[in-house]
């Protein structure tokens, strides 16, 4: 007897785990597969990325069950700090006490432990992992994948959802917009002498953001912040091999005292920026999420957000067609989550990307007309609001998963 499934989810990573958990609560099953081990990607060193959750994330979170395992291990967001080479001229984006924060930092790999923790204990999902894939299937009434081991896994509807270079997006051949920053981020945790209070500074240099994130003090009280330097990629290598004091020094030229001495408390780590945006992420029986669907650049933390907006949308989509007696695999199912999807996340990229070439045109004129825009924005009320609901993902047309 075969164990077919309402969703065959390729990629087991942040987004398609929280899209079988966000399913099964819908009361939709899932089979879940990833070609990492997910012993590896919980192991202590494995990847000192963090990640910025937003609001509307965090409700997210929540209404699938899984803020009592996080909730000890974010840091709030208080107030995100946006300035020029730390010249004069910044912007505060601080909300009202009532509001609440404008998010929660996470180190990764205590969202993937909670998510695969929850994972294992919902029936409803099959996790499939450490395997490949090595064939996909789609047809007029079902989907399904053949595992390098001989399995067959059956459903009605395939999600992509492994990343930036999906293969089920590439097997679908959907077009997409893609071009590199010649960019590449250097990531790594620091401790400091000062406490952050709370405060993400995004500090812009010609390069890139130099982005400094609030983290949890670490078991010994220390005051503990996530680093993403935005470095050229010729300079990348070297900025690697420096050594701790010398990176150190590197790293205090451009934020100055702000959080005091500094010390690391973490390796180094790096991965090139590019943007990817595909013009269709539906096809025959077939959806893409996260990464899969669209990369972009980190400047705004949004990236992850953004796959966890897919998340919702599509959940919503599936679960009112199961309301309505519609296949899941639907066209016209399928269709609604695309453009329900295309707008916010053309805009969102766009945004970001605005961004990283606004604040990369070199010249102290550039930087004078950058400083002058951002006071401009400091002194005005409505566009500082907007830039806020922006950050928290509360703007425009929110899936209900996502409200509170």
């Amino acid at each position: 007897m075969t164990d077919k499934r309402d969703l065959l989810i390729l990629g087991g990573g942040l987004v398609g785990t929280t899209l079988a958990l966000a399913a099964a609560k819908k009361g939709l099953s899932s089979h879940l597969v990833d070609r990492a081990d997910p012993a590896d990607l919980t192991a202590e060193g494995f990847d000192g990325r963090a990640s910025a959750i937003s609001t509307a994330s965090w409700r997210l979170f929540r209404n699938i069950g899984l803020t009592e395992a996080l909730e000890p291990h974010g840091c709030e967001i208080e107030a995100i700090a946006v300035v020029d080479q730390m010249k004069p001229g910044r912007i505060d984006f601080r909300p009202e006490p009532h509001e609440g924060t404008l998010g929660r930092m996470f180190a990764n790999r205590q969202l993937r432990i909670a998510l695969l923790e929850a994972a294992k204990a919902e029936p409803l999902i099959a996790i499939h992992a450490p395997v490949e894939v090595a064939s996909r299937h789609r047809d007029a009434f079902s989907v399904s994948a053949t595992l390098s081991d001989g399995t067959v896994l059956d459903a009605d509807l395939l999600v992509g959802a492994e990343g930036r270079g999906s293969p089920t997006r590439e097997e679908a051949e959907l077009k997409m917009a893609s071009w590199d920053y010649s960019h590449r981020a250097i990531i790594t945790g620091l401790n400091h002498s000062k406490p952050h209070e709370g405060v993400a500074w995004e500090i812009f240099y010609e390069d890139g953001p130099f982005a400094l994130l609030p983290m949890l003090d670490g078991p010994g009280g220390e005051h503990r912040s996530a680093l993403v330097w935005t470095v050229d990629e010729k300079d990348a290598a070297g900025v690697l091999k420096m050594g701790d004091r010398a990176f150190l020094a590197e790293v205090e030229k451009r934020m100055g005292t702000i959080l005091g001495t500094l010390e690391l408390n973490s390796g180094r780590s790096s991965y090139p920026l590019s943007f990817q945006h595909t013009a269709r992420i539906v096809g025959e029986r077939m959806a893409l999420v996260g990464d899969s669907a669209h990369g972009m650049h980190p400047i705004a933390g949004q990236g992850l957000n953004l796959g966890l907006r897919d998340v919702g949308a599509l959940i919503e989509v599936l679960e009112e067609a199961r309301r309505l007696g519609l296949d899941l695999g639907d066209a016209q199912v399928l269709e609604r989550y695309e453009k329900w999807r295309a707008l916010d996340s053309i805009m969102v990229m766009g945004a970001t990307d605005t961004l990283t070439r606004l604040f990369g045109v070199p010249g102290k004129a550039a930087s004078a007309v950058r400083r002058l825009g951002m006071a401009g924005v400091q002194r005005s009320g409505w566009l500082k609001r907007f830039f806020m609901d922006e950050a928290r993902g509360v703007s425009g047309d929110v899936p209900e998963l996502m409200k509170s």
